[in-house]
């Protein structure tokens, strides 16, 4: 395997830019300015930071990586005219029928195939999440992570917004441990659900890279807004407890790593 098989750019929140075999794959795209974000369930998101880098600054992609367009802290207006110029977006069936366009919905253990320079195939396969507590589909819609698996590359698992160790396991328990890990963190939490946890917070975040058998954990979707409630110390300080340190990379807003 490559060394420089896969690199992350990370741009801020949950947007990352990955080069993955050649190709250029993007995670749920947010390019619009701080300030404040009305959601479908009545809550106000308020970002804090602009993205590292803007919209028109990414150059083309391959492939957007969505895990659901209902919230504007993992899909904004600007996002979705880079959901527009992609020749792919792959996401939940709920979130394709309603984006339309080159928006393709897997459901979970479902694949596409994409085709690298070389010609060899990446598999996308969509993987469960859940966005919340046991019950919360119904107001929090549906959510979707991600495997990339490819002849010679690292497997990398894409987390979304997903708040369940359980359904972890069951990605390990039938696909087997993963190389890298792009984990959502932040230990969301809003008024809904009484408070509960919408994301995993940051002692989870350092369970589910032990639980992955991961080389390196990469979180994101931990910064520049305002209901993650939990930054980078925190999840320095969880990896650290964990006895993870060694498999912690961690990055800021316009940072990269070669994995």
């Amino acid at each position: 395997m490559s060394a420089s098989a896969l690199s992350i750019l990370s741009l801020g929140g949950p947007t990352a830019l990955l080069n993955y075999g050649g190709l250029r794959l993007l995670t749920d795209p947010t390019f619009d300015g701080p300030g404040d974000y009305h959601s479908e369930t009545g809550n106000i998101l308020t970002k804090l930071a602009p993205a590292a880098l803007g919209a028109d600054e990414i150059g083309p992609v391959d492939a957007v990586l969505l895990s659901h367009d209902q919230h504007a802290d993992n899909l904004d207006d600007s996002g979705r005219r880079v959901l527009a110029k992609a020749p792919l977006t792959a996401t939940t069936p709920a979130a394709a029928a309603r984006l339309g366009g080159t928006a393709r919905g897997l459901a979970p253990w479902e694949s596409l195939e994409l085709a690298r320079p070389t010609g060899d195939p990446v598999v996308v396969t969509a993987v469960p999440a859940r966005h919340g507590p046991e019950g919360c589909e119904s107001v929090t819609g549906d959510v979707t992570g991600f495997i990339l698996s490819a002849a010679g590359l690292p497997t990398v698992y894409v987390s979304g917004d997903n708040a369940s160790l359980d359904l972890v396991r069951q990605i390990v328990r039938r696909d087997g441990a993963v190389d890298t890990a792009l984990l959502f963190a932040g230990a969301v939490r809003t008024r809904l659900f009484d408070g509960a946890l919408l994301t995993l917070d940051s002692a989870q975040t350092a369970e589910a890279a032990a639980v992955l058998g991961v080389r390196r954990a990469v979180p994101v979707h931990f910064n520049s807004w305002m209901h993650f409630t939990e930054g980078a110390a925190y999840l320095r300080t969880a990896f650290e407890r964990a006895g993870l340190e060694d498999r912690l990379v961690l990055l800021g807003p316009g940072e990269s790593a070669t994995i």
